[in-house]
């Protein structure tokens, strides 16, 4: 398997190359389970959020691990945006989504329960990876649909040119 290196904070990862579409392939970060590396690339973010931060938002699931270890950073919560409809959500807020990563067409569901810990809080986007942007900007509809103002974009790392207004640890090239 072909792999990219990726250094961040002293910390080097052999990541595998994944073809979305033929002849293009990208470095597939994946952040669970490496708590090292997590935590590399949080450090690298951290700084650059906005002292005003009430929330972070984040979509499951490689970008959990992010989101989780820089709210325990600034001793915030943060929420999960679903990528499929759970059993449990009552009158979710649903937004559908282009994703270059998967190269097919996605929805987010958020449970209606959480929109009462966005409205009128100033919300971090935190993804693990921004491509084209579409999964960001979908995430941001989200959170203004739920009443929130999103006070900063930040992601691990961002590749192409979606990543406008996106605060990023690194760039990873597109192959």
């Amino acid at each position: 398997m072909d792999t990219y290196p990726i250094q961040i904070g002293g910390v080097t990862r052999h990541v595998p190359l994944h073809e979305p579409f033929p002849g293009v392939r990208i470095p597939l970060v994946d952040f669970l389970g490496d708590i090292e590396f997590v935590r590399a690339v949080m450090g690298e973010l951290e700084p650059k959020m906005p002292g005003d931060a009430d929330l972070i938002v984040t979509v499951e699931t490689s970008s959990i691990p992010l989101a989780h270890e820089l709210a325990a950073a600034r001793d915030l919560n943060y929420i999960v945006v679903r990528k499929r409809r759970r059993p449990y959500m009552v009158d979710p807020i649903i937004q559908e989504v282009e994703s270059l990563t998967l190269g097919a067409g996605e929805v987010l569901w958020l449970d209606r329960r959480y929109t009462e810990h966005i409205l009128n809080k100033n919300i971090v986007l935190v993804m693990d990876v921004v491509a084209s942007g579409g999964t960001m900007r979908a995430l941001e509809r989200v959170v203004h649909r739920a009443g929130g103002k999103v006070a900063a974009r930040m992601a691990g790392f961002h590749q192409g040119n979606g990543a406008e207004g996106i605060l990023t640890a690194g760039e990873l090239p597109l192959l």
